[in-house]
C-alpha cells in the first residue's frame, strides 16, 4: 500500500523525469499523510499538461458524502477498471501524484520500522493515480418572509487516489504491494486519454523494473505533524 510520502525534488528534476516544462511551485513535503493535498500531474479539457494541487483520498462525484475519501487513499489494480468507486476515474480521469519517495514500515522484534523507499538514481517519479471532482452545495439563507433558499453556490472539491499493485521482487521483504511508480514516456502514456483500457491495465499489473532502494528512518514519520528533511535521514541501528 502507500499511505504516507515525500515530495521535495527540485523543479528542474521533475522537469527531466517527464520530459515536460511543467510551470509549478510547491513547498518541499516530507510526510504527506492521507487528507492532505498533493502535487500531480493531469490532462486538462485541451490535453495539455498541468500541474495542480489535489486531496488525497478519492472523492466520487456521485457520492453523498465526501468522508468516503478518508478510506480510499488507494485503488488495487487488480479491480479499479471494475470497482464503481474508481471505474470512471480510471476510464477519464488518470494522473500522476508526484513523488521523491515513500514511507513503509516493515515488521521486526522491536514492532515496525519505517523505512523511506526511492528510486536508486534519486530522481523523482509519479504514482499511478486518478482523480474525481465532487461539488459541494452551499445554500443561501431565505428572505426576511420566510421563503425557501435563493440561492445555491456550488465548489468543487478535487481529489484524488494511489494505485497499487503487487510488489516486486525489491518490496515484497517490507510489504505486499507497492505505488505504481511511472516517468518518462510511461507516465505520458498512462495520462493519454486515447490509450486503450487493456494497455493501461498491463501497465498497473505488470512488474514493476524501476530500480529502489531503502534505508530505514526515524519512528518520527509515523506522526503526521512532523514533516522536515530530517525524517528521510538513515535511522542509526
Amino acid at each position: 500500500m502507500c499511505g504516507r510520502f515525500a515530495f521535495f525534488s527540485p523543479r528542474e528534476a521533475v522537469i527531466a523525469a517527464f520530459g515536460a516544462d511543467l510551470d509549478f511551485q510547491f513547498d518541499p513535503r516530507y510526510n504527506i499523510a492521507p487528507s492532505q493535498d498533493v502535487t500531480l500531474i493531469r490532462l486538462d479539457q485541451h490535453g495539455d499538461l498541468r500541474v495542480d494541487r489535489y486531496r488525497w483520498g478519492l472523492v466520487p462525484f456521485w457520492a453523498k458524502d465526501p468522508a468516503i475519501g478518508n478510506r480510499m487513499i488507494n485503488a488495487r489494480a487488480e479491480t479499479v477498471a471494475e470497482k464503481p468507486s474508481f471505474r470512471q476515474s480510471f476510464s477519464r480521469r488518470r494522473c500522476l501524484v508526484l513523488a521523491s519517495g515513500f514511507y513503509e514500515w516493515h515488521k521486526d522484534g522491536s514492532g515496525k520500522t519505517p523505512f523511506f523507499i526511492s528510486r536508486e538514481d534519486g530522481q523523482p517519479f509519479g504514482m499511478a493515480g486518478m482523480w474525481d471532482e465532487w461539488a459541494i452545495a452551499k445554500q443561501s439563507k431565505g428572505d426576511s418572509r420566510g421563503d425557501a433558499m435563493v440561492n445555491r453556490e456550488c465548489k468543487a472539491l478535487r481529489t484524488c487516489a494511489v494505485i497499487t499493485t503487487p510488489a516486486n521482487e525489491f518490496m515484497r521483504g517490507m510489504h505486499d504491494r507497492m505505488p505504481v511508480i511511472m516517468a518518462g514516456n510511461a507516465a505520458m502514456t498512462w495520462l493519454n486519454n486515447e490509450v486503450p483500457k487493456d494497455e493501461l491495465l498491463n501497465m498497473v499489473l505488470g512488474p514493476q523494473t524501476i530500480n529502489l532502494q531503502a534505508w530505514p528512518v526515524s519512528k518520527a514519520v509515523n506522526n503526521p505533524i512532523n514533516d522536515d528533511v530530517s525524517l528521510i535521514d538513515r535511522a542509526q541501528t
